[in-house]
């Protein structure tokens, strides 16, 4: 009691490293009664790399224990809840969590928060869902900066064929800022290797004159 006590007061302590080592030590020896204290800091914890450990800790434990817990966060008010739980369902990849990324999640007004969602939902989505989901992307294509839609032409990328139709209706969209997020995406998929930031200026070079794409 005593070790596991001094695990989760670890948790709590003003030094990084610390707590670093605290979560470290919880994913080591996985003990039901860490999971609501792991979530619990999940959604406050400052750095990063605590973040991650945590999110790996949760990942040692059974996801009949952990993503009960995380589904709850997912309608914190708190963004860095929600987003954290986000990321820590998609290492997990438990698709009983999916009916939860909800279409609010997926257009959350916190870009974090939203890409957290588009990570997850490739993840989680069943293949009979893919094509819906493509579409509830695509709405969000020329959202935010390079950052963030880089994040959303990945999620779309990882659909594959699946998320086509969706993408195509997006090339031919009204606003010209839609279209090219939707051709330099398409790029992406045709090639992998190409540069987002080389893919996206061509899209606008291509949408500045005119077309839409060079696919046949």
């Amino acid at each position: 009691m005593q070790k596991q006590d001094r695990a989760l007061q670890g948790l709590e302590d003003p030094d990084s490293s610390v707590r670093l080592r605290a979560a470290m030590a919880v994913g080591t020896t996985p003990d039901p009664s860490y999971v609501g204290k792991l979530v619990e800091r999940s959604a406050v914890e400052p750095e990063f790399y605590v973040r991650d450990m945590l999110t790996w800790a949760l990942t040692r434990h059974p996801a009949a224990m952990t993503v009960p817990e995380l589904l709850g966060e997912l309608r914190s008010a708190r963004t860095q809840a929600r987003s954290q739980a986000l990321h820590t369902l998609s290492k997990i990849g438990d698709r009983r969590a999916w009916p939860e990324i909800t279409p609010e999640l997926l257009a959350d007004a916190d870009d974090e928060v939203a890409r957290s969602a588009w990570r997850a939902a490739v993840v989680l989505v069943p293949e009979a869902d893919k094509a819906e989901l493509a579409a509830a992307l695509s709405a969000q294509l020329g959202r935010g900066e390079r950052e963030t839609q880089l994040s959303l032409s990945r999620a779309l990328v990882a659909l594959g064929e699946a998320m086509l139709p969706a993408l195509r209706a997006a090339m031919t969209h009204q606003n010209p800022r839609v279209r090219a997020h939707a051709i330099a995406t398409e790029k992406l998929l045709r090639d992998p290797d190409a540069g987002f930031a080389f893919a996206i200026e061509e899209a606008k070079r291509v949408v500045a004159l005119g077309g839409a794409s060079k696919e046949e």
